[in-house]
Parts: C-alpha cells; sequence; structure tokens
C-alpha cells in the first residue's frame, strides 16, 4: 500500500471531496485523521473507514479558529506519534457581489477558505520538521481563484490567495524535505458549502460531464505519493478542461 505507516490530516473531510480523499488515503494504508466543523458527519466518514478495514479517527475542529486548529493538531499527534500528510480542503463561499457581501460575511470566507490553509500549515509543518518528516501537503484551489465573477467575491479572493500561499509554502517548506502542490477543481461533486449534488448543473468543459469527487480525490493522492516525487509548487488542473476553453468557443 502507497501509504502504510503513514498518518494523514483532511480538513472539511465529513462530505464530498474531502470525505472521497479521506477513503482512498485509508484504502492505501494511512491513518486518516478527519478534520470537520460538523461533529456527525465526521464521525460518519471516520466509522465507515473504520467499518472497511482501515484506520480513522475524527476531530471537530473550526478551522476559522486557530486555538481549534492547534488544539486538533497536536490531537492528532497524540493520538497517531505522527503527521506525514494535509489536505487543506475546507472551504464555504459567499455567492454575493462586492455590494451585497457584508464585511461579516467577507471576513468569515477568508478565514475558512484562506487563513485555515495558512495556519493548518504551520501548525503541521512545524509537526513534521519536528521530527524530520519528509512531509507532503495538499491545497484545494479552484478555477475561481483564477478568473474573475460576477459573484462570490471573496470566495474567489481567498482561493486566489490560496494559489500563490502555495506557491510561498512550498519554496520555504522545500528546505525541510516538505512538498507542497495545489489541486484546482472545478465543479467538482456538490457546490461549496452545499450537500447535495445535482448531475443536472451545467458544465462547460472539453469532457462534456460534470467532474466528482473521485476525480480530485485520484488528483489528490497522486500529489501525495512518492509518484509525484519531483513535483514541487505545482498547480494540478482537474477542471476538464474547463479552463483553456476560449469565451466563445464554447
Amino acid at each position: 500500500m502507497k501509504f502504510a505507516g503513514q498518518v494523514a490530516i483532511v480538513t472539511g473531510a465529513g462530505r464530498n471531496i474531502g470525505e472521497e480523499i479521506s477513503r482512498k488515503l485509508a484504502s492505501q494504508g494511512a491513518a486518516v485523521a478527519v478534520f470537520d466543523m460538523d461533529k456527525a458527519r465526521g464521525e460518519k466518514v471516520a466509522a465507515d473507514i473504520v467499518a472497511a478495514g482501515g484506520n480513522a479517527r475524527s476531530f471537530v475542529c473550526d478551522v476559522s479558529r486557530e486555538d481549534d486548529i492547534a488544539r486538533c493538531v497536536s490531537g492528532v499527534t497524540e493520538a497517531f506519534g505522527r503527521i506525514d500528510m494535509l489536505v487543506n480542503n475546507a472551504a464555504i463561499s459567499d455567492n454575493k457581489n462586492m455590494f451585497d457581501i457584508t464585511t461579516e460575511e467577507w471576513n468569515k470566507v477568508l478565514a475558512v477558505t484562506l487563513t485555515a490553509p495558512f495556519l493548518m500549515t504551520k501548525y503541521v509543518a512545524r509537526e513534521m520538521i519536528a521530527r524530520k518528516t519528509a512531509g507532503r501537503i495538499v491545497n484545494v484551489t479552484s478555477t475561481s481563484g483564477y478568473y474573475g465573477r460576477d459573484r462570490a467575491t471573496a470566495y474567489t479572493s481567498a482561493k486566489g490567495g490560496l494559489v500563490n500561499l502555495t506557491r510561498s509554502q512550498a519554496i520555504q517548506l522545500s528546505a525541510h524535505g516538505i512538498r507542497v502542490n495545489a489541486v484546482v477543481p472545478n465543479k467538482i461533486g456538490s457546490p461549496v458549502g452545499k450537500a447535495e449534488f445535482d448531475p443536472t448543473r451545467p458544465v462547460v468543459n472539453l469532457v462534456g460531464r460534470p467532474g466528482s469527487p473521485e476525480d480530485l480525490a485520484n488528483a489528490a493522492i497522486f500529489l501525495l505519493s512518492d509518484e509525484s516525487a519531483f513535483i514541487v509548487g505545482a498547480e494540478l488542473f482537474v477542471d476538464g478542461g474547463c479552463s483553456i476553453i476560449m469565451p466563445g468557443n464554447s
């Protein structure tokens, strides 16, 4: 198994992309720390992994709070003894234009979608460095981080920031043998912050279908594995080719 004896943290792991990444990591031998703000969802994912023969534990974590992040990361090292991998997946969206969004809403989206990956990586990387672990970190960005939109003002700003944060993290942590990369989804599974997946949701891409959580999980697993050992600071687009289509050609 690719990840036998290794430990992974996945944020926003109670559903959709985070859930699928957690399941795939566990199926390849990793012990998975399931981070989610929703206690019931996180516990269900962890229980399902254990029932399937894997190793997982749920941690209730509000990633918008630094004290929660510090507590949970410490809890993972106490429970499993090490941290080898981190997937910064948790995010929320605003779906509002600049005149409708409040300052409070703006701050909340940035706290979860941009500041949390900064803090999670900071606390986890400290543990990796202390144990001389050749860690791997994957940030889940978005095509919304590369293009302007007529809504989701805070979300696009946060995801754009996460793209460059990934690059800075990759540079700063490479000296410690820690690789940082990003995956870039577009309309994968259910919309951000929603539990329901609508297979009829319109998509414009070169594949001709909506993306599934498994599509994104496969890419994340690749970047977490030794198969991507020479890939650092990269952004792997998992968008069905939508981002290369010129306006008017679709």
